[in-house]
């Protein structure tokens, strides 16, 4: 067991920190390991037994839907309408899909302003919000370098390739026009990735579809992505940030309600060469895979912001990381570092007991 950090005094807040006395065999026992790093607690059967899931494998990550309802025909709908806006979602927003509305962008923009619709424009704006904000450390057209990894076949692009498509990253030269609702890319060769919040979004909006249809009890998942609606009928939903290098084991566990959380780790997807490990969270300044840190996790009040900020968060290094976190109202983090050192802010409960991650 390695070291624990803390980030300054630590005053309690909504965002609790379970101790392992009373949580981690518990834990053990009934999470359920997931894809992505999470792994979510599932209720026992209260009442009538009227908890009801659905698992769907979509956007490429597991996706499941778990909620409290009166009756199955209820249940069944809301988490019908959950699926399908996870499928808008990938068919919006995936790179791999030719028909995809993001595909639309990356073959014409570099060419003439695109016209997109309101959902994407208003994700657009977003992005170059937390690119301002993390000074580059976030950044949707690190895709010019992403698309030359295949982390599957283990292939990297070689460097006279990595420096060339770095030539085309940078926000900067990602340009909006609102009253046109327009987006043209100022560079050629540019490309970019919603991959760094998509699924975050998308677990935000099933989590609006549900509360809309009156479910007051709910979770959201996409791999490593959660939306909680409320909490476990009277108990917060337990969930625990994988070891990133000790399988099956865990490097907290946390009990939650009404919160998004996100988790982004180097053990995702990645392959290992000569000693070194390629995975998919690149600093967009070098087209290269963030090193410094194994996992981040994020609390916050949506899924959007939760998903963005862990990968800022990795990218960035935990000092700099940090510092972001503290400055964000509402914002709340855990940084497993390459030294097994787990960090957590100061908006999570002070004293509380976590199991370090291995070195």
């Amino acid at each position: 067991m390695s070291a624990i950090a803390t980030s300054g005094p630590v005053p309690a807040t909504g965002h609790m920190l379970a101790t392992l006395a009373n949580l981690r065999r518990a834990a053990q026992r009934a999470l359920t390991p997931e894809r992505d790093g999470f792994r979510a607690e599932s209720p026992s059967l209260e009442g009538h037994g009227n908890w009801y899931s659905r698992d769907e494998a979509i956007m490429g990550t597991a996706i499941r839907v778990e909620l409290w309802h009166e009756d199955a025909a209820g249940a069944a709908a809301a988490m019908a309408a959950v699926i399908e806006q996870m499928h808008h979602v990938d068919r919006t927003m995936s790179p791999h899909k030719p028909d995809s509305e993001l595909s639309r962008i990356n073959d014409g923009a570099a060419r003439q302003a695109v016209a997109v619709s309101a959902e994407m424009f208003g994700l657009l704006q977003r992005a170059l919000e937390f690119s301002r904000l993390s000074d580059g450390a976030f950044d949707i057209t690190f895709a010019s370098a992403g698309r030359l990894y295949d982390y599957r076949q283990g292939i990297r692009p070689t460097a006279q390739e990595l420096a060339a498509a770095r030539a085309a990253i940078g926000y900067e030269g990602l340009l909006l026009d609102a009253p046109s609702q327009t987006v043209r890319f100022a560079r050629s060769g540019m490309r970019i990735d919603l991959g760094g919040f998509a699924k975050g979004y998308a677990v935000d909006r099933g989590a609006a579809i549900l509360r809309s249809r009156g479910v007051r009890n709910a979770i959201v998942t996409a791999g490593g992505d959660s939306h909680i609606v409320g909490d476990r009928r009277g108990r917060p939903w337990t969930i625990g940030v994988r070891d990133p290098r000790r399988p099956g084991e865990l490097a907290a566990v946390l009990p939650l309600a009404d919160v998004a959380m996100s988790t982004s780790g180097d053990y995702e997807r990645y392959f290992d060469e000569d000693g070194v490990r390629y995975h998919h969270v690149l600093d967009p300044r070098t087209g290269a895979s963030a090193t410094g840190v194994h996992s981040v996790t994020i609390l916050a009040a949506d899924g959007l912001t939760t998903e963005a900020l862990s990968k800022t968060v990795f990218v960035m290094g935990v000092e700099k990381g940090m510092r972001l976190i503290e400055s964000r109202k509402g914002v709340d983090a855990v940084v497993v570092d390459a030294q097994g050192v787990l960090h957590y802010s100061s908006g999570l409960r002070q004293g509380a007991q976590l199991k370090g991650a291995s070195k």
